[in-house]
């Protein structure tokens, strides 16, 4: 394993953008990142020894955000291909924080859930010669996936949970083709984890829809979630782990869809390898196959150790 520095600024260090790393993907120049906490997007241009020179994009000078520019869009997953940048929200509820320094109000918070509609996106932007996204098409509001889930047997029940209690929660997408996966890190159901694959188009003003219902895949991870995806030749990479709030465990898999099975038994997924994590810190969130060939994953609540002295977080690199 190499570690490989990806240096932010002051504004995107100030909102604690790379300590919440949730979504990476390789560009012509260098990386395209998210964080989860905002409703901006970023690049990175490889300079030599590490990835900086950082440019900003406002996700609302795209697309018409369902709650305006200011909300958080919860960022979890993004792809590209085909000369696009996709991005996608968790589309999860939000459960208030217990603090443990006001146990008083601590029960209160547990029973407030919040939805944030700016969660609730699914992004497609045009990236021009030059690797810059343009105005793009969005899937949100009433025709969001939540919509299209509302009646679904298996995923409407958990609708009303938040995401962090084993609600539905996006963290992860790869495209293929005109193919979209999109990985849930929750619902697990009785230890399957569920991948869905739509086939979005252009809607007409500004707006994404389906071309055709969406598909379902049951993928058993004894228990894990999916908390990113990323094409590997005719193959997806899953990076899975925990639905709760757990540390671990964490492994990357390798899952060959073009057999169109709805349910994929644990001996047809290719263990990669074994993540590191740490107690409380060190979350592998985001993964990447490099145009090398080495995976690249960036974790969330980075520890001490792997925050450096320019302000920047150290991202792991794994030959496989």
């Amino acid at each position: 394993m190499e570690q490989v520095e990806l240096r932010f600024d002051h504004a995107s260090q100030a909102s604690q953008t790379h300590t919440n790393l949730s979504a990476i993907r390789q560009s012509a120049t260098g990386l395209w990142v998210a964080g989860d906490e905002t409703a901006s997007f970023e690049h990175l241009t490889w300079t030599g020894d590490h990835y900086g020179a950082q440019r900003t994009y406002q996700l609302a000078d795209y697309v018409n955000l369902p709650a305006g520019p200011e909300d958080e869009a919860d960022i979890e997953g993004m792809a590209r291909a085909n000369g696009h940048l996709w991005l996608v929200g968790s589309h999860s509820l939000k459960r208030r924080r217990a603090k443990a320094k006001d146990p008083d109000k601590a029960a209160d918070r547990l029973a407030t859930v919040i939805r944030e509609e700016n969660r609730y996106i699914l992004v497609r932007l045009p990236l021009d010669d030059a690797g810059d996204p343009g105005p793009g098409l969005i899937m949100s509001g009433g025709n969001s996936l939540t919509t299209h889930l509302s009646d679904d047997r298996h995923l409407a029940p958990f609708l009303a949970l938040p995401g962090k209690d084993n609600g539905l929660d996006v963290e992860g997408i790869a495209v293929t083709s005109d193919r979209v996966y999109i990985g849930l890190r929750g619902p697990v159901l009785r230890g399957w984890a569920v991948v869905l694959e739509l086939c979005p188009e252009e809607g007409g003003k500004g707006r994404l829809r389906l071309r055709e219902p969406y598909r379902k895949h049951f993928l058993y991870l004894r228990g894990l979630g999916v908390r990113d995806l990323c094409p590997d030749g005719d193959s997806l990479l899953i990076l899975a782990g925990p639905t709760m709030d757990l540390d671990g465990p964490v492994r990357v898999l390798r899952w060959r869809p073009g057999n169109k099975k709805r349910v994929v038994p644990e001996d047809e997924l290719e263990v990669v390898l074994d993540l590191p994590y740490g107690v409380g810190c060190d979350h592998p969130e985001g993964l990447v196959r490099l145009a090398d060939g080495r995976l690249m994953v960036v974790y969330d609540s980075p520890s001490p150790a792997r925050i450096t002295p320019a302000g920047g977080v150290l991202a792991d690199v794994f030959t496989i």
